[in-house]
């Protein structure tokens, strides 16, 4: 992969030019290390995007990157281990010389391929030299059952031996993902899946820093940081990473999922890609957060298999959807979500949990129940000291409210009639509005919310329909 932005002009373009610029050549342990402690000593952050491992899983890494290991990322699915492996690489350097055409990306100073040791001998100081930016220094590979050694390392290469190449020449080699990924950081995402024998494989690269090709004699040193991830039931229970592998990594990090609703929020605002259009109030985005932390710690899901952050995720931008849905339904000019929108995300969500044996067949009823309850929190947070008597009020007398997914904002907010404070009601509720007066669909979100939260509280009833319910006393 090229960078996109070309590399300053200023840098040099050849060896004779990168020595008389008193370049400094560095290995990739000692390059992270010296960045990331300056980046500490600067205050800066180290890993951006991350949130809830600030005194848990950063000091881990930092400490294993300081003293030059590869590492190894324990944690349940969806708690972030690929994106917080990929900030690895804002450690490197911006731009790194490498010689130019060299398939290993040596460095100009130590070249260690055949043909790079043959062209610096050949060319001296007049070795071209081409800079590659840090994003091009980051290799990845997700292991599959049917990865093979030849895909990580390297294999023979039919095209060179057919030139007349002789079958013991170094340059027949055609390099696999870890040798092109030299002077870079390399993850393999999902360890235990990579079969045994190319498991073995990686042996050479994590201990004595070399390759070994086939029947080749060939001994190339690699430069390299290398990064996995894996689930910790796969790591630990069915043993499906070699016991030798598992010592040559230097390291292992234990990961999380947030550790407070704070951390929850901030990560499902960070990762959510709402459709554009939508609003999805403030207290909505909490109660899906509640939610998925209610799932995360209920004794029928598999705490093996863990509750992902997609889950989060894929709710709230079910939510936003369904907003969306609504207003083309019913011609609304401002889609915003309300509480009605969440019955919508249970079904899509039942393929990302797993549940325990004991919950089969319940599986909808009890994601229901939690988003009730998640539902339920919120409004205690949120609406949980303000006198809602005059709301109530409105039904004293047998009166009703129907809502649901298809009823606008207008709609609602005329069948429920005057709202004595609503101002005050928004402003709890969904304290993110803009400055002015609130719109009707806001209005509409906040007022649904409330009725919800009385019903939950069992100060109101609520006949539930597939599509809405009706709100009595």
């Amino acid at each position: 992969m090229t960078h996109a932005t070309p590399p300053p002009v200023r840098l040099p373009r050849t060896l004779g030019a990168l020595r008389e610029s008193g370049h400094v050549y560095r290995s990739i342990a000692a390059e992270v290390r010296e960045n990331l402690l300056a980046r500490m000593g600067e205050g800066v952050p180290r890993f951006p995007g991350m949130h809830g491992f600030d005194d848990t899983v950063l000091p881990q890494l930092e400490r294993a990157l300081i003293a030059g290991h590869d590492v190894v990322l324990l944690g349940e699915r969806g708690q972030g281990k690929t994106r917080l492996i990929r900030t690895i690489a804002g450690l490197l350097d911006e731009w790194s010389p490498t010689v130019a055409g060299c398939p290993i990306n040596d460095h100009p100073f130590a070249p260690v391929c055949p043909t790079c040791t043959r062209r610096a001998e050949a060319q001296g100081d007049g070795l071209p030299v081409r800079w590659r930016h840090r994003d091009e220094r980051y290799g990845e590979k997700l292991a599959t059952p049917d990865t093979g050694t030849g895909e990580l390392i390297g294999d023979v290469d039919p095209a060179r031996l057919a030139e007349g190449r002789s079958l013991g020449d170094p340059e027949t080699i055609h390099y696999g993902l870890l040798p092109r990924a030299n002077r870079g950081v390399f993850c393999v995402n999902e360890l235990p899946d990579l079969p045994a024998r190319a498991q073995v494989a990686l042996f050479n690269v994590l201990e004595e820093r070399d390759l070994q090709v086939r029947g080749y004699a060939l001994r190339l040193p690699l430069d390299l940081l290398l990064v996995a991830s894996a689930n910790p039931e796969d790591y630990t229970s069915r043993g499906r990473i070699v016991t030798p592998l598992k010592d040559r990594f230097s390291a292992q990090v234990r990961t999380h999922y947030p550790p407070d609703l704070d951390h929850e929020l901030a990560l499902l605002r960070q990762e959510a890609d709402l459709p554009e259009g939508s609003v999805v109030p403030s207290h909505l985005w909490e109660s899906v957060a509640r939610f998925a932390r209610l799932v995360r710690d209920s004794n029928r899901v598999d705490q093996w298999s863990g509750v992902s952050v997609r889950l989060t995720v894929a709710a709230i931008e079910t939510v936003a959807a369904s907003a969306l849905r609504r207003a083309a339904l019913v011609h609304e000019e401002v889609p915003v979500a309300r509480v009605c929108d969440l019955a919508g995300v249970v079904e899509p969500l039942l393929g990302k949990v797993e549940f325990e044996a004991g919950a089969q067949g319940r599986e909808a009823s009890l994601l229901e129940t939690l988003l009730r309850r998640g539902v339920a929190e919120t409004f205690r947070s949120r609406l949980g000291e303000t006198d809602l008597g005059p709301l109530s009020d409105r039904f004293s007398g047998g009166g009703t409210v129907e809502s649901g997914d298809l009823v606008s904002a207008t709609e609602l907010l005329r069948r429920v009639g005057v709202v004595p404070g609503l101002a005050g009601l928004i402003e709890r509720a969904a304290p993110e509005t803009e400055d002015g007066p609130p719109t009707p669909g806001l209005a509409a979100a906040v007022v649904e919310f409330a009725l919800e939260g009385l019903y939950l509280e069992r100060r109101l009833s609520k006949d539930i329909a597939p599509d809405g319910g009706v709100y009595r006393f």
